[in-house]
Parts: structure tokens; sequence; C-alpha cells
């Protein structure tokens, strides 16, 4: 249970607890409050991965999301994680982690001679080498896998849950540092509903590893106080473990909150994470910055961190990662580590490659004894698995000299300055410029309502981000509408700096791509050499580097080595950085699990399922379902050990002999009002309707801009100004939201509105010759005789049951060529009125039937069904059913008719297929040939889009697609069978059932 590198006192952690947990099949210990990579370095574990591409080992290096090493596979099972940081992983009892990209395990990969091969893979050099030969590549691909890579995905389902919400605020703030809680407590205190967004488990950001003062007390109490004042706020919200990924247009800002990844597996309860979907009026972004490293040989060994790192670690943690550190620093802040250092009895030694300064931290480092290099740069260090030692330089003039030292060590901390988190502001649309002071990218200005400060805005001192917090946070209360009485202030010391030194490539004499690696992007393992090596290749925008050498790729997307990478590329091409640019900056910020974006639309969640008024009857009656357009409609309706196919006989049977039942409630039902109602559907529909009687419905075919089908429907006249457009079940959305579209972009002018009523109203289809008997028994107040109730026209009646009665809007519409009404009642009284038609059918034999059957029925009638039969690219010409287009009026898409290719030959038309063998039925989607090309590779000339067996003619038939089709009547083709085979159809008319049109206008 011992932790050699634990401190007896200080830190946020609590000592006296002990918590066990497994890295990589070995138990050891570690406190509450620690991460898992502090808890490893407390055990003295630097070597905890190795990199992706070289399989070099690798070692914690940062105390943040920016880590780019010690990336590791958390928990196993259902419950696995790939890749997450071990500095953000939260340390809980039972916790069971591994090393990636190391088999068989991290000490004994098999993979690590790729080392040694370094220098014959550089960046692109698989672009190159497995070209060739081709029959080759599959091994290629299986040896490449293997060679690269990191965690692995989840084998077995997530047993997690996670949720989704929305939310509104006044002012987001993001960041829990200084600024952010200063920009949090301005606004707040304004009134403002505010949301502060961290990421970690407790605000406070850099001030939970700093010994600064405010207004003269320790920086911990300010923090609570702070805390302890928003919590009581009630229009304040605070999110800790959140992290902002993404900032979207209109100031949408999307954020994932982790709710229990914190807490041991058997312990976790509800949902794992939340995401939250956070509208702002004002956006203030407190994201701080991250350290840079500094380039040199072998700067990747495990052992050399970043100084900031250190400090979080010795301060926050309790852990000394070393005891006899090198600081390699070109700023006067990192300076800050070596006291810290010294502070808990590390022997400590400063390279500064800047002349002696006069700045307060360094002086403070001189009193204390320590050690100060100047003028001096780290050529490269050493070691194997831990860093030993550093091989230092003289420099001047800004070139390094010959190797003239060497100090033993085992901890390196590194400090290259800092870089603003830039991300999410980039996000925003906001620009950015090179700062030469502090040598990196900061912003400048904004396309949306948001304002960067502290660290993140290169105010890099404590009491800049406290007066620009809370600056920033009384002008988004004041934008946001409201008054705020004054910005905070706090007093703070202002310690003397002497300026940083930007320091990029420090090459020594060895050409790039000589002597030891220098890395830039240390997860992808890019190096100083790979960037020259892109310039020498072409390659001289920063996007192409970036694809080239996979720089800034990965978990970390370049948080540590992109602006290093820019640096070094400039150089390359004698840019400077400004002109040089930096990559895109895209969500996500950091990693999102697949998992809180799907929310709970998950397997039979993910669509919304929607259930028509009788569904429950449905199911009593065995219906068996199918999905249309997120419906559940009845399939068809088997008797006991009754087949698909002898279900649908008697269904198909009973409809044309006697009469049959079809819930049709799913159609779409689009209400539409105003005086340009009919103006609007002319537009629409290729046909016209402004003289379309009230109490009539026409029948009509809508075309997309390039004239081609996009839905069709009946549209009945309920009053001069009313109309009632239907559409396919699976459309209705589309069509709905197409109108609205033109409506609002090419047609404001006109007054009409539309209202999606298919919830609204249930549908039942009586079809049959004896359809009108059934329905005179149960509507005595409609006269449904041919005279009075034409074919194409509705009524308006009521419908009456014992002690209930409807009223309905029943229309005389056939799908299936039948006598046939379309009954409309409330939704709510659906299942009482078709009860009610069941029990007055009973008489005549009356039979619910499915889907199947209505696909039956209406292609032996040959009527279409949009999306199966049409596909985007047909016409009204080529459907034959160019006639109903008008000519007297335009409408949406019928200029698009008369283009050379739509208007001319060889398009494929619609037409009917009859098999020789009337007991095959054509494969849906097989392809067409002529009679001649039976070869196995021949032209396709049409393919089948349904094909049924119907038991009304006793054979099959099917609809299909043929190049010019219509002129080819009678003809014989070949369908291709799956089976390899062919079967001989003859082209037919689509109407292969009553094609005069008498049973359904029968008296």
């Amino acid at each position: 249970m011992t932790q050699p590198h634990r401190l007896a006192h200080g830190g946020r952690v609590d000592t006296a607890t002990s918590i066990e947990f497994t890295f990589n099949g070995q138990t050891f210990y570690g406190c509450q409050g620690d991460t898992l990579a502090s808890a490893l370095l407390a055990n003295g574990e630097h070597f905890v991965g190795r990199s992706f591409k070289y399989h070099r080992p690798r070692g914690v290096m940062s105390a943040g999301v920016e880590e780019p090493n010690a990336l590791v596979q958390l928990e196993d099972g259902g419950h696995t994680v790939p890749n997450p940081c071990a500095t953000t992983i939260e340390l809980y009892e039972g916790l069971r982690a591994s090393s990636v990209n190391a088999a068989p395990d991290l000490h004994r990969d098999r993979m690590a001679i790729l080392q040694r091969l370094g220098r014959f893979i550089p960046a692109g050099f698989y672009y190159k080498t497995f070209m060739w030969p081709k029959r080759w590549w599959p091994p290629y691909e299986r040896f490449i896998r293997k060679a690269g890579g990191l965690g692995h995905a989840p084998a077995q389902p997530d047993p997690d849950h996670y949720d989704k919400r929305y939310a509104h605020c006044d002012v987001l703030v993001v960041g829990g540092g200084p600024a952010g809680l200063a920009a949090a407590m301005s606004a707040g205190m304004a009134g403002a509903r505010v949301i502060l967004v961290d990421n970690q488990s407790e605000l406070g950001g850099s001030l939970l590893s700093s010994p600064a003062l405010i207004d003269g007390a320790a920086n911990g109490d300010w923090i609570r106080q702070m805390h302890t004042a928003l919590l009581g706020m009630n229009e304040v919200r605070i999110l800790t473990r959140s992290t902002a990924f993404g900032y979207h247009d209109q100031n949408l800002v999307t954020v994932c909150e982790q709710l229990s990844d914190h807490l041991p597996v058997p312990r976790r309860r509800g949902a794992r994470q939340r995401l939250w979907k956070v509208r702002a009026k004002q956006v203030v972004l407190a994201t701080g910055a991250h350290e840079r490293p500094l380039l040199f040989g072998n700067n990747d060994l495990p052992g050399i961190m970043l100084a900031s790192a250190v400090s979080t670690y010795v301060r926050r943690y309790a852990v000394l990662p070393g005891r006899r550190v090198v600081l390699y620093a070109n700023n006067d802040g990192a300076y800050r580590t070596a006291l810290d250092l010294r502070e808990h009895g590390a022997n400590v030694t400063v390279v500064d490659p800047r002349p002696p300064g006069r700045g307060a931290l360094p002086d403070a480092v001189r009193s204390a004894g320590i050690e100060v290099r100047n003028e001096s740069v780290v050529l490269r260090a050493r070691g194997g698995r831990h860093v030993n030692g550093v091989v230092l330089a003289s420099y001047t003039d800004g070139r390094a000299g010959a190797a003239n030292a060497k100090l033993p060590c085992d901890l390196v901390a590194v400090s290259g300055g800092w870089n603003p988190a830039l991300h999410l502001h980039a996000q925003s649309g906001g620009q950015t410029r090179w700062d030469d002071t502090h040598a990196c990218f900061v912003p400048m200005g904004s396309k949306q309502a948001q304002a960067s400060v502290g660290a993140a805005n290169g105010e890099f001192l404590l009491s800049e981000a406290l007066q620009g917090g809370a600056l920033a946070g009384s002008q988004a209360a004041m934008l946001a509408g409201l008054n705020p009485a004054g910005a905070l202030a706090w007093r703070t010391a202002n310690i003397a700096q002497d300026p940083m030194l930007p320091l990029w490539h420090v090459a020594g004499r060895a050409r790039p791509g000589r002597g030891a690696k220098q890395f830039v992007d240390f997860q992808n393992d890019v190096t100083v050499a790979d960037i020259h090596l892109a310039v020498r290749e072409g390659y001289h925008s920063v996007e192409h580097v970036k694809r080239y050498t996979a720089m800034g790729f990965g978990t970390d997307q370049g948080k540590l080595g992109n602006i290093n990478g820019a640096a070094v590329l400039a150089d390359a091409l004698g840019k400077t950085i400004a002109q040089t640019g930096t990559t895109t900056y895209r969500p996500n910020y950091t990693p999102v699990a697949f998992g809180v974006l799907a929310g709970r639309e998950l397997g039979d969640f993910f669509d919304p399922v929607r259930k028509t008024s009788v569904h429950e009857w449905h199911v009593s009656r065995g219906a068996a379902f199918e999905d249309v357009g997120n419906w559940k409609r009845p399939w068809y309706f088997p008797l006991s050990g009754e087949s698909m196919e002898a279900a649908v006989a008697r269904e198909c049977l009973a409809v044309r002999n006697g009469v049959g039942m079809l819930d049709a409630s799913t159609l779409g039902k689009i209400d539409i009002q105003g005086p340009d109602a009919a103006t609007l559907l002319n537009w629409v529909y290729t046909n016209a309707w402004s003289k379309l009687e009230v109490g009539k419905g026409r029948y009509g075919l809508m075309l997309d801009e390039n004239g081609m089908v996009f839905d069709d429907g009946v549209t009945m006249r309920l009053g001069e100004q009313h109309y009632l457009m239907s559409t396919t079940t699976g459309g209705a959305a589309r069509v709905l939201a197409w109108m609205e579209r033109w409506l609002q972009t090419e047609w404001p002018h006109l007054d009409v509105h539309l209202t999606t009523v298919t919830d609204h109203f249930a549908t039942f289809a009586v079809a049959g010759p004896l359809a009108r008997k059934v329905l005179r028994t149960v509507c005595p107040d409609i006269d449904f005789s041919n005279h009075a109730f034409p074919f194409m026209s509705f009524r308006e009646g009521t419908i009456a049951g014992s002690g209930w009665s409807s009223p309905t809007r029943i229309m005389r519409i056939s799908f299936s060529g039948e006598l046939s009404y379309e009954v409309n009642v409330p939704a709510n009284l659906g299942q009482r009125v078709w009860n009610a038609l069941m029990a007055a059918g009973q008489q005549y034999g009356i039979t619910p039937y499915g889907t199947e059957t209505m696909h039956v029925l209406r292609a032996e009638k040959g009527y279409i069904i949009v999306g199966q039969d049409t596909d985007g690219s047909m016409t009204p010409q080529d459907l034959g059913m160019g006639g109903m287009v008008t000519k007297s009026k335009d409408c949406l898409g019928k200029r698009s008719l008369s283009r050379a290719h739509t208007a001319g030959p060889n398009r494929k038309q619609f037409v009917g297929l009859l098999a020789r063998d009337p007991a095959v039925v054509l494969p849906e989607g097989s392809q067409i040939m002529h009679r001649q090309s039976r070869a196995p590779i021949a032209p396709m000339i049409g393919h089948v889009t349904s094909s049924y067996m119907s038991p009304t003619l006793n054979r099959s038939i099917a609809l299909g697609w043929v190049k010019d089709g219509h002129q080819k009547m009678g003809e014989l083709v070949e369908v291709a069978l799956p089976e390899g085979g062919f079967m001989p159809a003859t082209i037919h008319s689509t109407v292969f059932y009553d094609p005069e049109g008498g049973r359904q206008h029968v008296d």
C-alpha cells in the first residue's frame, strides 16, 4: 500500500483514504481525489503507454485534457471505454485500466521493433510503400491495423444510459477558473440567468495548483466563497464535470456532463452522462490555456512533463513526480514549478535560453539556492523507458552550440509558453491574431455574441484574469438586457516578469532527420523531420501538412503540438507563424461518447413509434406489423396456422368479392386554409385546382424542381378557402416541410396556412362490392347512391352506436379499384367507430386487411406507390401520366420537363410485366434485359419495382421500368433471377384488372 512518491502533507486529496485499483493487471493504491495519472505517478509509474506509430515508451506528460500519451482502456465488457486520458479519469474503488497499443503487454510490446526502423518509415511512407503489388493489399492492411492503433471499441452492448437536456440562459460561462468565476459572479449579481460550465470535479481551475493570494487570503478560501455565493443565486446553475465541446450557430453550445463516471461501476445509478444543448444570449469563454512543450531530441521519454503539470501534481495531488529535476523553460512563469519542487525536497536545476534577468520569480529561485543555467538549451534527453539525464548546449544569438554538459535527472519539466484554448472561439466563427509578446494566437473578433477572457484571451496574469472576467460578466449581463451595478474587483499581487523568449526548433548542428527524434505531435509520432519532409514533398499549407503527417489528429486534436508544428513549418518555408496560420478547430473539443450523442434513442427507441387509435385491436387479432414512416401498420392478419401468402390471398378475395376494411389512419393529412389556398395547390400540383367544386376531390402529382415525381395524393375541397390534402404515409412530414419552405422563401405574399392533422383523425377504408351496405347500416343520414354521392367526393354525417355518436367525413376514394369509402372520425373515437363498422359488416363477412393486401390490390390496378415504384428520377410522362400536367398553368418542376434529357428518348417508362411461368413471382429489384442478351454481363434496360402473386388473377404480376417501355407492349424480355437463371416476361399494361374502371363506379 506504499506510494513512494506521495507527499506526507499538502494537496487537495484525502491521504487518509486508500483506494485500490489495477493497471495492466497489477494492483496499486491511490487516494480519494486522485486521478488515475496522479495515482500512477504516486506509485512511481511513469511508463504508461506506447506511441501510435513507433511504439516508443511514453509517460504522463500533462495533468488535463491536453494529455497526448497516457491513454488507457478503461474497464472491460460493455462498460469499457477506449482511449480516455488517465489525467482526466477520477480514481474510484475497483477501477481497472490497461495500456493501449501494446501486445502482449506494455513491457514486451512486439511492435517496439519499429523504433529501430523509424528512419525508414517517415510521414507518408505508407502512401508510397503499400501501392504495389495490388494483390498484396489484404495482408498489408492486416499488418497496418495491427501495427498502429489505440484502444478497442466495446464488443458488447453498452449497459449505461444517457440523457439529453435543453437549456436557455442569459449568460453562459465556460470555465470555472479565476476568470470564469469572476465573470459568473458579476453576471449573477446583475440578476442574469447564468450557467457556469467547468470540466473538473471542483471549481478553481489554475488556482487549484497555485499558491497565489486573493484579497490577502489563500485562493482556496476565495474559491469557496465564490462557489457558496453562486450557489445562493437562484438564477445561477453550476455544472461541474462538464465539458463544452462544441460551439454552433446562434450561440448554441453543446456540453457533455459526466454524472457517474467518477463512481465505481457497481454503484452507478441512472444516467452515466448527459448532453446539454445550451442556447445563450451571451457567452463568456474562460477556457484557459495549454502549456507548450519544447522541442529537443527524445523529448517524448517517460519522465518528461509540462512544468505546470508538475506543479499540479505537487500542489493539488501531493505527488512528487521526481527528486532530481531539470526545469527547461523560456519564461518566468515556469520558475514557479522550481520553487514548488524545492519546497517539497526535490533537487532542481533550471535551464533557460535567456540571459539572466530581473524577474521576481527567477530572483526567488536563485535566493532559494537553485542553480540556474542561463543561455543554455537542452539538446536531447537520455534514457530508455524513463529519462535519466539531459545533454545541454550553449545558446547565443538564436543558435545552439555544441554539447557542453550532461545533467543526470529523473524528471524533466518543460515550458515553452502558453497557447490560449481557442477551440470554442474558433468554432463560433471567431478570428485570431498572432501576439508577438506572448508568442501565441489570441482571439480577435467574433461573429457571435461571445467574449474570451483570462488566459483564453492571452491574459496570463491572475490580476488580468480577474479584472477581465469581472468586466466581461458585467458586459454580458448588460448586453442580455440587464443593468449591472458595476464590475467587481479583487486585490492580487503583481509579479514582475521578464519577456519570454520564443523557442521553437533547437536543432543543434544536425539536419532534421538525423540524430534523436524531436517530437511535435506526441500522440501521432509527428517529428520536426516529418514536417520538413512534407515541405520538400510540396506541401506548404498547414492544412495539407496536417493531413500528410497526421499532425493534430487523434484524441488530443493538437492541443500541445499544433502551434509548435506551425512554427517549424513557418521556419521551413521562410515565413512568419502569422503567415503560416493554424489548422481548423472543429468540434469536439474533447472526445465524446457515442452514447451521449445517441441519448435514449436506441434500439426500439431509435425512431419514434407511432400507433393508430385501433392499434391494440390489431394486436389482439394477431396482426403482423410493418414500419412505415415511424407508424406501426398492420401488414396482414393471419388466422391460426395461416401463412402470409394464404392470409393475403384470403384478404384480397374478400375485398374483391365482398367487403374488407383497412386502417388508413397513417396517411398524411395537411389542412390548407386561406384566400390563396388554390393558388398554392396550382403551384405544387401538376393539374389545375381553381375550379374544383366544394365537396369534391382530385388526385394530384407533385414534382420537385427537377420535374421528378415527389409525392401524390387526393385533396378534397372542404370550403371556399379550405382544402384537406392527403399524402403518402412516409412522405407527410417531407411534403409539409417542402411546402412551408416555398411559402417562406419564394411565396411569402400568399395568404395561406398549413397545419398537419394526421394525428387528429382516424381513417378507415371500407372497400368492396358490399361496402355501401355496411356504411348504410351505421350512417343513416348519408345518401350513398351514385347520384347523391359520386366518386371523388365527400359527405359529412354521423356514425352512431349504443349511447354514443361521432361526426364523420366520408370520402369516396379508391386505392383498390373497388367501390370504396374512407371514413374519417376524430382519433379519440376511432376504436368505437372501427368496432361499429366491424359489427355492421359481420353479416357481409367483413374482413380486416393489411398493407400487403393493399399493395396487391393497387398493383392489380396499376396504381403507383411513390418511393417504391419511383426513385426520384421519374417524370409524369415516364409513368404514363403526362396528361396530368396541365398546359394552361405553370407548376413546380414543369419547366424541367422540357430539358433535353428529361424529354429525350430512351428513358425508362413504367410498365406491367407478366412472367411466362404464372407461378413465379419476379423478385423486386431484378434486372431486366433484352430477350437476346442472356450473357452473364449484359446491358440492363430496366428493373422490377413491385411484384406479387395475384389471387384475383390466379397468377403473378409485376410492375417495373423498361427503356421505351410504352412502345414495347407485348414484347418479351428477360428478368434475371437471384439464383442465376432468367425468366422470360411479357411487357404489359400497368392495369391488370378491370381496365375500364367500372367496379369503383358500380351503383
